[in-house]
């Protein structure tokens, strides 16, 4: 009987290449740490912050323990709460909208460019004119730079500005891009990130940052950040919440901070690949001219019910994927009773039966790429 050989399983994102190109340097980084103990807002919380502010152009970047609650710090700097009406897409992982609700307020769902995967801006107007007529004061727009690539902020920003809105700009995914030759941090009154580690710039747990050119803003974060406090840890002027970059957690950023530049470059590389090896067979994602992508996930669309399909046969040849997301926020359970925007969300309905993502990281060679193009066509022959 003839078996076939097990096929040798590919990292979908490999941080072991990353580890062995970074190991001594950030070895030594935590060795400080460990050395110094100041395990919180320690001395390497304080340069990071620096380095990445310097990195996106903005005035300030104050970390905290999440991306998650870098959203929730965000809104909660700018006062959005009971009663106030947060805009953001449907198709999009369930933080986004998470924050609205932890805050209070109440998050109503834009369809998103099925070219681009972000915020419809045109749709804008009609989840304004749903907020109202709900009794809800619209407040703030959360626009997602999905999958890597920046939303369109310059029209973004002409909506927000039309309409009254602050924009908290999510670049969990897409830290590190840029938009007309601006890095993304500098678009709305803050733009918030994850370190989560399968994220672009990743650390080895949780973590996050927000970034403003603000002053007052920054200055409410830090306090937020540390139970609300104010001149005296025991003089508390807010309520806030424990939300710090753990020390150890900034001397790794600090030193995938140096690489990054460098691995965005790599990711550039990879993406291209894949799009002259699969734009024939498949809907390959595109970039909009001025804009560059850190493809943080591949993701390509697959159309006529043949993903699931397509996903078996990577698998069997050691080859994984991933689906974001399979499920738009407007349809899970925890947030199908918000409300929807006028002209309804039929791209993300679309789209969460059609995308699939491939193995992306700047460690990608050629070879194994090519391993992963064949099989896509093969399975889609």
């Amino acid at each position: 009987m003839n078996v076939r050989p097990q096929a040798t399983m590919i990292p979908f994102i490999d941080l072991a290449a990353q580890r062995k190109r970074l190991g001594p340097a950030i070895d030594a980084a935590v060795a400080r740490v460990l050395t110094h103990c100041q395990f919180i807002i320690g001395p390497e919380v304080t340069a990071f912050e620096r380095e990445l502010a310097d990195f996106a152009g903005a005035r300030h970047a104050v970390s905290c323990a999440s991306g998650t609650d870098a959203l929730v710090l965000g809104l909660r700097a700018l006062g959005v709460g009971p009663g106030d009406a947060v805009i953001c897409p449907s198709f999009t992982f369930c933080a986004t909208a998470e924050v609205a609700v932890l805050v209070g307020a109440t998050p109503v769902f834009v369809d998103v460019d099925p070219d681009t995967f972000n915020i419809d801006v045109a749709g804008i107007p009609g989840a304004i004119a749903v907020a109202k007529a709900g009794g809800l004061k619209p407040k703030a727009i959360i626009p997602v730079d999905l999958f890597g690539l920046p939303a369109e902020h310059n029209a973004l920003a002409k909506a927000a500005e039309t309409h009254g809105l602050f924009v908290i700009d999510d670049a969990a995914q897409g830290f590190g891009a840029t938009y007309h030759n601006r890095r993304l941090g500098t678009f709305g009154q803050v733009t918030c990130t994850s370190f989560f580690p399968a994220k672009p710039l990743g650390c080895y747990g949780d973590g996050g940052a927000v970034l403003t050119d603000d002053d007052d803003i920054a200055a409410t974060l830090r306090s937020l950040r540390v139970h609300g406090q104010g001149t005296d840890k025991y003089d508390n002027v807010r309520i806030g919440l424990a939300s710090r970059l753990d020390t150890i957690q900034a001397a790794v950023l600090s030193e995938k901070l140096k690489i990054f530049a460098d691995e965005i470059d790599a990711r550039q590389v990879v993406a291209k690949r894949y799009a002259d090896g699969l734009k024939d067979v498949v809907i390959v994602p595109g970039v909009p001219a001025g804009l560059t992508s850190v493809w943080a996930q591949y993701t390509i669309r697959v159309s006529g019910g043949r993903r699931d399909a397509l996903a078996a046969a990577l698998k069997a040849e050691g080859i994984p994927t991933a689906i974001y997301y399979p499920i738009p926020l407007h349809r899970q359970v925890a947030y199908k009773q918000y409300p929807a925007g006028i002209g309804g969300l039929a791209n993300s309905d679309r789209l969460a039966g059609e995308v699939i993502s491939l193995p992306m990281h700047p460690y990608l060679d050629a070879p194994t790429q090519k391993r992963i193009v064949e099989a896509v066509r093969r399975a889609l022959k």
